[in-house]
């Protein structure tokens, strides 16, 4: 039996292309900063890195993880290069001890590297410790030096010392602000999802935790298998058009889906609106689009709508 198409939405209009008349649904996250720098550019890149890896969805990550920018050396506590990234998870203990685990195991074992805390004025019940928790490796040959407010560990390891900020603090951000491209081919969808990462990117304290930037494996919450708390969202997968309830636009053969996660709702309206300009400018561009519950999964709405 062939599927019947999903009764078309309310649309708009940008630059030509179909814009749905929906809202991106978004939750509170607790969110922290790190700022991680070394003797150059390529270390400090490269312990972010490490230190992001399988964070991309507290569906089944232990949080969410991005690089935000890289730092000049104006910009670092040790006036050395370094890298932002943004850590996001469900509390304050969860983001605590898994931030602690991935400094460890990523930035303590990686040349040249210090961490620092990104996010201040914090009450101290909101604070995660990391150097003071990580301390311990040092054997007793930990130091603690202090700069007016501030507790640094310094740990011995095989290059030096490995400079890590005892406190660090956090926020109540957002985690969820999505657009979803629906496109006619795989490579101009791609293009066009990507011109939408780079703008995004452009702006502050926002971070994209899918590889790229981007998710192919959209998903919806439930399965027919109860187990699983998410599953692929077919409505959007080209391939299941004839046998399940279609969103798709005609003409549409690939959907690429950008999730954004920000220290504040701002700073997510705003990363949406450069993702959603850039890519209607983008040729292959049938529709934009963006997921939600009916706004039951998260206070923060963002309407398209508005973002025109």
């Amino acid at each position: 039996m062939t599927a019947e198409p999903a009764a078309t939405p309310p649309m708009l209009s940008l630059h030509g292309v179909e814009i749905v008349d929906t809202f991106a649904e978004a939750f509170p996250i607790k969110a922290a900063r790190l700022l991680i720098t070394a003797a150059n550019l390529k270390w400090a890149r490269t312990a972010a890195t490490v230190m992001c890896g399988n964070a991309t969805s507290v569906i089944a990550c232990d949080v969410e993880a991005a690089i935000e920018r890289e730092l000049s050396t104006d910009e670092t506590p040790d006036g050395r290069p370094g890298v932002s990234v943004l850590v996001f998870g469900f509390s304050v203990d969860a983001l605590g001890k898994a931030v602690q685990s991935r400094v460890g195991q990523c930035v303590l074992t990686c040349p040249t590297t210090a961490c620092y805390n990104g996010i201040f004025n914090c009450p101290k019940e909101k604070r995660i410790r990391i150097g003071g928790a990580l301390r311990y490796f040092g054997d007793g040959f930990q130091k603690a030096k202090k700069l007016e407010d501030r507790r640094y560990w310094r740990i011995p390891v095989m290059d030096g010392e490995f400079l890590c900020e005892d406190y660090f603090g956090t926020v109540t951000g957002v985690a969820g602000g999505n657009l979803i491209l629906c496109g006619t081919n795989v490579s101009s969808t791609l293009l066009a999802t990507e011109a939408a990462v780079e703008a995004i990117r452009t702006g502050r304290d926002v971070a994209l935790p899918f590889p790229g930037g981007l998710v192919r494996s959209g998903s919806k919450v439930g399965s027919r298998y109860p187990k699983l708390k998410a599953s692929t969202n077919d409505a959007y997968c080209p391939t299941l058009r004839g046998v399940t309830t279609t969103e798709l636009p005609d003409g549409c053969q690939a959907v690429y889906e950008i999730v954004i996660d920000g220290l504040s709702y701002d700073a997510v309206k705003a990363a949406m609106r450069r993702g959603l300009h850039a890519s209607a400018r983008q040729p292959g561009v049938l529709r934009i689009t963006a997921g939600n519950y009916g706004g039951k999964l998260g206070k923060h709405h963002y309407y398209l709508r508005e973002l025109l």
